[in-house]
């Protein structure tokens, strides 16, 4: 079982770290994970989540999201390609994982049970399980 996270508030809410306003010269990568910040966790969509366990913003809040999301569905998919969710969440350094030990041993019981998994995923699965 997986922490439970406030879906209601926005990472800045969780986080009590509002980002200063934008001034316009950021990319288009800062601006969405900007934006993100301040949309109500619970509403994020796997893509969301996706890009922002890929810049490794709000782990701790958005983590035990995605493992229910791939408790349910480990192959789901934001706009890339079928286990991106996958993907960003085992990509994740070995110190997020010592943070939230919980959620690691989950994600490794996930991916453990794995049959005919797409080729892109199966160098992302052995390295999180030599870990």
């Amino acid at each position: 079982m997986t922490r439970s996270v406030n879906r209601g508030c926005s990472l800045e809410e969780l986080e009590r770290d509002r980002w200063p306003a934008l001034s316009g010269g950021e990319t288009r990568l800062v601006t969405t994970v900007w934006q993100l910040r301040r949309k109500p966790v619970g509403d994020l969509t796997v893509e969301d989540l996706r890009l922002m366990i890929g810049q490794s913003e709000g782990l701790a809040h958005l983590l035990p999201l995605a493992v229910d999301i791939l408790r349910d569905d480990p192959l789901a998919e934001g706009d890339m390609y079928e286990g991106d969710l996958l993907v960003a969440v085992l990509s994740r350094n070995a110190e997020a994982w010592r943070t939230i030990p919980e959620l690691g041993r989950e994600v490794r019981s996930i991916v453990s049970e794995l049959v005919d998994v797409p080729s892109i995923l199966e160098p992302r699965i052995r390295e999180f399980l030599a870990r």
